[in-house]
């Protein structure tokens, strides 16, 4: 116990701790945290559908038909018809054979990897990846080199030296911390030349991005190779819960027999997956969503020109904002947080030591008065362009 509490102290002394705050609401643009209302850039609620009446009534309607919890695992009775219709609408809107359910992208990850990657094999992961790519390749015991961000020369380069057992290549959609894109055109050439999978994990592009919010795999990969996996989740741009993995069949059945973390575990409440099949019709549907979401990530850029902020290169609905040091990102957030607005302060071990920043997030949902508000008080918190792009 003395151990634990001396390092909790470091933490803090480091101005790492990270602390929860309860929302007395629904996730909206405006949330109430102890009986205070704040105006959100924090959410990856893209779409703003998280509280759409429709996912509610969907929802209430799929508890009525199906009850509230699966009662077991998809292999014994918990696969419900409200889970094979969603995976079957799932795999036709991404153009896939198949797509398969899993409880979380984290979960879905592990699975994907551990059941086609073992110790005598090889993964090739962007050094930026979400912490779910680099701890599935971990787990699976399979030999891990990480290469330059976006840089595809580095990973044919790696490749080029590691010629035995199989290999994946396994990299974001969109960067979660960063907002930039994988060039994914280029990664399925490398992929394809080097008889190795491809592992996309589409968490941020998925409903937002490519035509329809097909995703940003989908929009760059229009054919997509039987040896190209897809990994989406559900609670970001859809607003429900939950993740899927769409490919061919023979990897759908593989991952049925062999994903650890699909098998062991109880399915999903089959009435969110029911709610999941109306979020993903209103994506199909929401060309003007996108395009409001589209207008509010201009307006921010260009207003944070103006203000010669250090916003980094991204056109999704992920605009960091690059402060430095962790205790000069917290303060920054803290001074928001005080005029009542809620952007989050990303620090290590999230993001590289010297690169903390604040992640801002924009949503369909907010007006174009919300976005000049936010520019106005980032104005004012950032001391006159003391923040200035570097």
């Amino acid at each position: 116990m003395e151990n634990l509490a001396a390092a909790l102290s470091e933490r803090k002394r480091q101005q790492l701790y990270r602390a929860r705050q309860t929302l007395e609401g629904p996730q909206d643009v405006v949330v109430r945290i102890d009986g205070r209302d704040y105006l959100s850039f924090c959410s990856n609620d893209y779409l703003g559908l998280a509280r759409h009446p429709s996912l509610i009534a969907a929802l209430q309607e799929g508890a009525e038909r199906f009850g509230v919890g699966s009662g077991a695992a998809h292999l014994i009775t918990g696969h419900s018809y409200a889970h094979q219709a969603l995976e079957e609408e799932l795999a036709e809107f991404v153009g896939r054979p198949r797509a398969l359910l899993f409880s979380t992208g984290y979960m879905a990850n592990l699975g994907v990897v551990s059941a086609l990657m073992g110790r005598s094999d090889t993964l090739y992961e962007d050094r930026l990846n979400h912490a779910s790519l680099i701890d599935a390749a971990l787990l699976s015991g399979a030999r891990l080199l990480r290469y330059r961000h976006l840089d595809t020369q580095n990973l044919h380069d790696k490749m080029a030296r590691t010629a035995s057992g199989r290999r994946l290549i396994a990299t974001d959609s969109v960067f979660s911390m960063d907002g930039d894109c994988a060039p994914l055109a280029d990664l399925a050439t490398v992929a394809e030349r080097a008889d190795a999978w491809l592992l996309v994990d589409d968490a941020h592009g998925f409903g937002v991005l490519g035509k329809q919010g097909r995703g940003w795999c989908a929009d760059q990969l229009a054919q997509a190779p039987d040896n190209s996996i897809l990994m989406a989740t559900l609670g970001k741009a859809l607003g429900t819960f939950g993740a899927f993995v769409a490919g061919s069949n023979e990897l759908i059945e593989t991952l049925i027999q062999r994903a650890r973390t699909y098998i062991y575990t109880t399915a999903p409440p089959p009435a969110l997956a029911w709610a999941t099949r109306t979020a993903l019709q209103l994506v199909r549907d929401g060309d003007d969503l996108r395009e409001r979401l589209t207008a509010r990530i201009r307006q921010f850029r260009s207003g944070a020109a103006e203000l010669g902020l250090a916003l980094m290169s991204s056109h999704t609905a992920i605009q960091p904002l690059l402060v430095g040091e962790a205790g000069a990102a917290l303060a920054l957030s803290e001074a928001l947080r005080e005029r009542g607005i809620l952007v989050t302060a990303i620090r290590p071990p999230t993001v590289a030591r010297g690169s903390a920043r604040l992640r801002i997030t924009l949503s369909a949902r907010h007006t174009p008065a919300q976005v000049d508000r936010l520019l106005e008080t980032l104005e004012i918190c950032c001391g006159g362009g003391q923040l200035a792009a570097r």
